[in-house]
């Protein structure tokens, strides 16, 4: 049975607790350390919960090679190789302390995906609070152990997973120390349809492999991270950019500054408007009882007279008796004397 929550910074992630919402840094800062600042300051604002980067270096991900096998065909980096998509996307290792020291400063939780042993070393080296697994390497199972290693939390992504694979990813950071997990459904394209989503994914993953769920989201708005939020999700991830139409490489799905804030506000109200089983009257409704329909008399009716439909009628305010007691009331006596719109009750009337 997986825990009811994780933390990360003292900030509880599970299904009592409202989204954890996490801004992908990604490549989004197209080169420029200071692209990359105002990112981290732009999430902070719109109230994102944490900044995540990636952590690699082109070596350390592909090779340089020329091979058919290397070169990328159609999508979004068609014509390019692994080794050039990388080189250009990735985040210099060197900006990486910078980057840890400007979210302290902003007081934004800041933590990234390794791609090989070194970057979890670099990471440890920065006292990264957590981990995350990118889909892409939930197959490599030495690094998951190495990671699960630190005892720090993980978040795994399942793009192009089968459930395999996802569970022996589970069960290697289980068995290396990992307790505190949230396995992510993704779809990894790049940006991927609302419709291949299949978000009934999320409650069956988390019965079926016993975790805590959330949600990697490629699509290009928000409709889909706040639907998941129904579903059981307790925590988003999206790519984050300052433009759009920027022209680096994950820029064209990434949301905008607006649209982050817009996902924090949105997922949140949709976990709140979650609640619990209740079929009691709400505080709100408690102050609406008097516009239900109930009994009235419409008519002016005299002590001894006997009751019949053109004397009483359910009408809004709801002060008199239900409807449901009409057939009580009329053929009954009145017992005094009753003005017209005088609600019904029990002590005006008797059975005949």
């Amino acid at each position: 049975m997986t825990n009811s929550y994780i933390e990360i910074n003292n900030r509880k992630i599970g299904p009592d607790f409202p989204p954890y919402i996490i801004a992908e840094l990604s490549a989004n800062h197209n080169g420029d350390i200071n692209a990359a600042f105002k990112i981290i300051e732009e999430a902070k604002k719109a109230g994102a919960d944490a900044i995540k980067l990636q952590t690699y270096r082109p070596d350390t991900i592909t090779i340089d090679c020329n091979k058919e096998d290397f070169q990328i065909t159609g999508g979004l980096w068609d014509g390019r190789s692994l080794y050039e998509l990388y080189e250009w996307a990735h985040t210099p290792w060197e900006w990486h302390q910078a980057l840890f020291a400007k979210a302290k400063e902003l007081d934004i939780t800041i933590f990234s995906s390794p791609f090989d042993f070194t970057a979890v070393d670099l990471l440890e080296e920065l006292n990264a609070p957590a981990y995350k697994i990118a889909s892409f390497e939930l197959v490599d199972l030495a690094l998951i152990a190495r990671v699960a290693q630190t005892g720090k939390p993980m978040i795994m992504s399942t793009g192009m997973a089968n459930q395999t694979e996802i569970q022996e990813a589970i069960d290697t950071a289980k068995a290396n120390g990992c307790e505190e997990l949230v396995v992510l459904h993704c779809v990894s394209g790049y940006p991927a349809p609302a419709d291949q989503y299949n978000l009934r994914t999320i409650p069956d993953m988390a019965q079926q492999f016993g975790v805590l769920t959330g949600l990697s989201d490629h699509t290009i708005d928000n409709a889909t991270a706040v639907t998941s939020i129904a579903l059981g999700a307790c925590l988003v991830e999206k790519h984050v950019t300052l433009d759009r139409n920027g022209g680096g490489p994950d820029d064209s799905f990434s949301l905008e500054p607006a649209e982050l804030e817009a996902l924090c506000q949105d997922t949140r109200t949709a976990w709140a408007s979650l609640g619990r089983v209740n079929y009691e009257k709400t505080e709100v409704e408690k102050g609406n009882i008097k516009f239900r329909r109930s009994l009235y008399f419409v008519k002016a009716i005299q002590a001894g007279e006997t009751i019949t439909d053109q004397h009483v009628k359910s009408i809004r305010p709801g002060y008199g008796l239900a409807p449901k007691y009409i057939d009580q009331v009329i053929g009954a006596k009145a017992v005094t004397d009753v003005e017209f719109g005088t609600p019904v009750s029990h002590e005006l009337f008797e059975k005949a």
